[in-house]
């Protein structure tokens, strides 16, 4: 079972980020999406940070300040990126190029910067996943194939996987917690400006701070806890396509909260995701080497 709780750990994480659309159909009509991406970011690192000086888990002893700014700009980078893709091309292409491309990324870089061959195990639950997801989604809306829009969903995906990437090679050395702490602080940041230029007025509200706190404790502050704590014992590849249970979890929330309707085809695709997560949860796992972890610190 301990082999196991890593790989738990990242699913959990997914199923938690899987909660964002629905917390975000449920938020005030005014509120932007990038103004609750921005405010998400910034509670959540607050959150993050409290917890770390309260734990007292703060060692900055030696800490990598180029990995962690990069680190950070990869999630500030994805936000933006993922909300105008969705935006320009529809919810369901936006998601699935995104969401599914990141897997993809993520073995190639281990393969090309670490070295580290992905599996067969990986390539086959990783392609059941994203068939998975597409079949998921191909019936949701009409799809609007425009190359803007899927050329932002491919920088999303890739800046998801480059994200989960270094944050594996940080996590090796220092707490999770602190990682995800400085990361996401440095990111709400960089970001900030967009809470001046978005109107913030349904905060305020009793269903704006419900909805803030659910985004910036729940699916971030927790979330990314988690899913950094599982990378210590996952490889970033493995974790990216657990995380495709994140639109699984969006589509059965759809379902029994917000009333939405899925057609077989859609129920099929739910089956292939959870058989390829299936797949990849229970196969024997192998934590990249150090070798290839200090490749990527030079």
């Amino acid at each position: 079972m301990k082999r196991q709780l890593p790989p738990i750990l990242v699913l959990l994480a997914a199923i938690l980020w899987g909660t964002t659309g629905t917390t975000q159909e449920l938020a005030p009509d005014t509120a932007h999406p990038i103004a609750i991406g921005a405010t998400r970011l910034a509670i959540g690192g607050i959150f993050l940070l409290l917890i770390v000086l309260v734990t007292g888990k703060y060692n900055f002893q030696n800490w990598p300040i180029k990995t962690t700014i990069m680190a950070s700009l990869c999630m500030t980078i994805y936000q933006p990126l993922f909300f105008s893709a969705v935006s320009i091309t529809g919810v369901a292409i936006g998601t699935v190029v995104a969401i599914g491309s990141a897997p993809i990324f993520s073995g190639l870089a281990e393969w090309v910067f670490l070295k580290i061959r992905p599996s067969r195990v990986w390539w086959y639950s990783t392609f059941l996943a994203i068939l998975g997801c597409l079949m998921l989604f191909v019936n949701k809306e009409t799809v609007m194939a425009n190359p803007v829009g899927i050329i932002m969903a491919l920088g999303a995906g890739g800046a998801f996987a480059s994200y989960t990437l270094i944050s594996r090679t940080m996590v090796e050395n220092h707490s999770s917690l602190s990682v995800v702490a400085v990361v996401f602080i440095l990111s709400a940041i960089y970001l900030s400006p967009f809470l001046f230029v978005f109107d913030l007025s349904w905060i305020m509200s009793l269903r704006g701070v419900g909805v803030s706190l659910q985004l910036g404790i729940i699916t971030t502050g927790i979330a990314y806890f988690l899913f950094a704590k599982g990378l210590v014992h996952v490889s970033s590849s493995t974790a990216v396509t657990l995380s495709l249970a994140e639109p699984l979890t969006a589509a059965l929330l759809g379902v029994f909260i917000l009333g939405e309707y899925l057609t077989s085809t859609s129920w099929f695709g739910i089956f292939l995701i959870i058989l390829g997560i299936g797949i990849l949860l229970w196969s024997p796992k192998q934590s990249p080497s150090k070798k290839g972890l200090r490749m990527v610190h030079k």
